[in-house]
């Protein structure tokens, strides 16, 4: 393949564990695996990072310039809270997006930041913050606490495909498995059964393109009902499993547990 053809190639798309906030500054295998992607990344004109940690009543997309950087965390170190990633945003991608997508709407947000969903992950890959970043946010209700259904987020998904022969990066961020009402305080703990079991059929299910089971994941007994109390930091991987398309493959680039049932699974599709 010449030059040429390499640089018409889609760009591709990532779903990224991010963990506890400790990451931020952690040296670990799974900051190392970031380090590491990010050096083998083709250069993208933007990053679109689909956000467990940005939850809205409707959609809604970053279209701010220069967003603030946003400490959604509390109780950890203070060095923590003096990090900034002051990447700046791209209002031009952000309102095309909230535009060009007629069948659902999408709509600008000035006033929200970089929430830890992305600057945390980022911050090991793009360690410069000199790439263009936007977020969206989960239409989850947040109100009523009453997200739409898992099938809405895909389908949805499937909209934001243009992005990727625009060059824009594709993130979601969130965890397959994160209960933070069944988890350990230590972050090498003793890994919990139910959290591998349920971990494995998510990878068995990724790799066979199983997304029913994936959009139905209550079907894949107590482990799910465990593993995923709630849908925010589960969407993410929804949304990156939509843009894929047929003739490509998913590869695991990390895969491990923190906290004991935390699942750190990240993945390339390409």
């Amino acid at each position: 393949m010449d030059s040429s053809q390499k640089s018409e190639k889609k760009m591709p798309v990532l779903f990224l564990a991010h963990g506890s906030p400790m990451n931020i500054i952690a040296d670990n295998a799974f900051t190392q695996s970031l380090r590491t992607l990010g050096q083998n990344l083709p250069k993208p004109k933007a990053i679109l990072v689909i956000s467990a940690h940005w939850l809205s009543n409707g959609t809604k997309v970053l279209c701010s310039r220069n967003p603030k950087t946003i400490y959604d965390f509390y109780g950890f170190p203070e060095k923590l809270y003096k990090i900034t990633y002051p990447s700046p945003g791209c209002p031009e991608i952000a309102k095309k997006v909230s535009q060009k997508i007629k069948s659902y709407k999408i709509t600008c947000d000035y006033e929200c930041g970089f929430d830890h969903a992305s600057w945390s992950i980022l911050r090991h890959i793009y360690p410069k913050a000199q790439i263009a970043l936007i977020e969206l946010s989960l239409d989850y209700q947040y109100i009523s606490w009453n997200p739409k259904p898992i099938e809405y987020h895909y389908r949805l998904a499937k909209e934001l495909r243009f992005l990727r022969d625009e060059k824009v990066l594709i993130i979601g961020s969130g965890n397959i498995i994160h209960n933070l009402g069944i988890f350990d305080y230590e972050v090498d703990a003793p890994l919990m059964r139910w959290a591998k079991d349920f971990d494995d059929k998510i990878k068995k299910n990724l790799l066979s393109k199983n997304r029913e089971e994936l959009i139905n994941y209550q079907t894949m007994g107590d482990g799910a009902i465990k593993g995923i109390p709630t849908w925010d930091h589960y969407l993410p991987m929804i949304y990156i499993i939509s843009m894929q398309e047929e003739n490509e493959a998913i590869k695991f680039f990390h895969e491990g547990f923190q906290h004991g049932s935390i699942s750190m699974r990240s993945f390339k599709i390409d």
